[in-house]
Parts: C-alpha cells; sequence; structure tokens
C-alpha cells in the first residue's frame, strides 16, 4: 500500500457511502448487532413448542369433529340400516298368533270401568 491509499479505506472517518460499506463479515461496522437476523434462533424452542402446541390443538379440534359427524350419523334415520329387512318383518309376523282364550281372564281382572263413557280428546265431560 502506497500513502495514498491509506485514505481509502473503509471505516476511517470518511464520509459518504464509503463510512457504509460492508466489512469482512458482511455487516456494516456500524450495525448494533450483527446477529440480529440469528436472534429468532434464540427462542427457536419456545417456537417449536407452540407450534406443537398448535398441531395438537388441530389434530384434536378435527378428532372432536369428526366424533361429531358420527354421533350425527347414528342419530339419523337411514331406512337401509335401521329398519329390518323383509325377512326379518315376515319372521316376526309367523310368529304371531290371535288367541282369544285369554280375553275372559283379561276382562275378569281389568280394573278399567266397563260403563265409562268413550274419551273425546279436548272434551270435558
Amino acid at each position: 500500500m502506497n500513502g495514498t491509499d491509506i485514505g481509502k479505506m473503509p471505516g476511517d472517518g470518511v464520509s459518504g457511502s464509503e463510512g457504509k460499506d460492508p466489512v469482512a463479515n458482511g455487516h456494516a461496522e456500524n450495525e448494533s448487532n450483527p446477529f440480529a437476523e440469528y436472534m429468532w434462533m434464540e427462542n427457536e424452542e419456545e417456537y417449536n413448542q407452540q407450534v406443537e402446541e398448535e398441531l395438537l390443538e388441530q389434530e384434536f379440534l378435527e378428532r372432536c369433529f369428526q366424533e361429531m359427524l358420527d354421533e350425527e350419523d347414528q342419530d339419523w334415520f337411514i331406512p337401509e340400516r335401521d329398519l329390518p329387512s323383509v325377512g326379518q318383518i315376515q319372521q316376526q309376523l309367523n310368529g304371531l298368533s290371535v288367541n282369544d282364550g285369554n280375553a275372559e281372564e283379561i276382562l275378569r281382572k281389568s280394573i278399567l270401568n266397563p260403563e265409562a263413557k268413550e274419551f273425546v280428546p279436548g272434551m270435558k265431560y
């Protein structure tokens, strides 16, 4: 270096844009914190924990929503699922019979008044 180059070195107090040139590490000398762009790493564990909690919450909400849909499906009337088949109905009908033999015994044990007027809804007696 000769004597004329010494006055042109960056950061030597020369005014203008030359004083703001980056130094060898890529940051300007007057920058307050050269590691500012890496400061997010300081709280990386907290950030990871927050993201994990958000993911767990989202998974929980999806599970709850699916359970709600499943419960709703059970509450809905679906004929194919909820009605017996024709074969089952036929079996039930075949098992039925009319038997008047017990009618007299039922009437004898009954506590209903056979002389009572017929009930008509909305009518006062």
